[in-house]
């Protein structure tokens, strides 16, 4: 398959995915870029041991996940550098906001706190939860895409959503 037709036909999944991990447009577009560089340069050794869109999931996951964190090591780098930093008072770190272009102005603020929950869930799980509850995907399709047995897949959303609800539980109050 040509890499103009892989683009046209995964670039939606693609973007709605990151978007899922980062919460914002900008950095969902960012990181589709991202994939579809790695699948550029990567698709001459693609050896179709997986569906090619296992694949590019599995890019896109991995491409979400280092953008999280390389953005928390930039944000310790920078407090870091603020605390010794004789200009500390011109360092201002402000939270992103959420910016999630499928949500109505007054879901906004609920789901904002929902997915900040699902983002303090082990990597794992919140893989496990996004592309279960949210990409609604099998859980054969997700063993495949993090390969990993059925049953590892069945026991990573359990756990998941039993560390949501203590999260979202032990933050009422709060």
């Amino acid at each position: 398959m040509k890499f103009e037709d892989l683009y046209n036909l995964y670039k939606n999944q693609v973007y709605n995915l990151a978007l899922h991990y980062v919460q914002n447009a900008e950095d969902a577009e960012e990181i589709t870029q991202d994939v579809f560089i790695s699948v550029h340069q990567s698709l001459d050794s693609f050896r179709e041991q997986s569906a090619i869109s296992t694949w590019i999931h599995r890019i896109t996951i991995n491409k979400s996940l280092d953008y999280i964190k390389s953005k928390q090591r930039k944000k310790r780098f920078g407090f870091i550098f603020s605390i010794f930093s004789e200009d500390a008072k011109t360092v201002k770190f402000e939270k992103p906001e959420f910016n999630h272009p499928g949500v109505q102005l007054e879901n906004k603020e609920a789901l904002a706190q929902l997915f900040k929950h699902i983002n303090q869930l082990p990597d794992n799980q919140k893989t496990a939860l996004i592309l279960s509850k949210i990409e609604q995907k099998s859980q054969i399709e997700i063993a495949e895409i993090m390969n990993l047995s059925t049953k590892a897949v069945e026991s990573l959303i359990q756990r998941a959503k039993k560390n949501l609800l203590k999260n979202i539980s032990d933050n009422e109050g709060k």
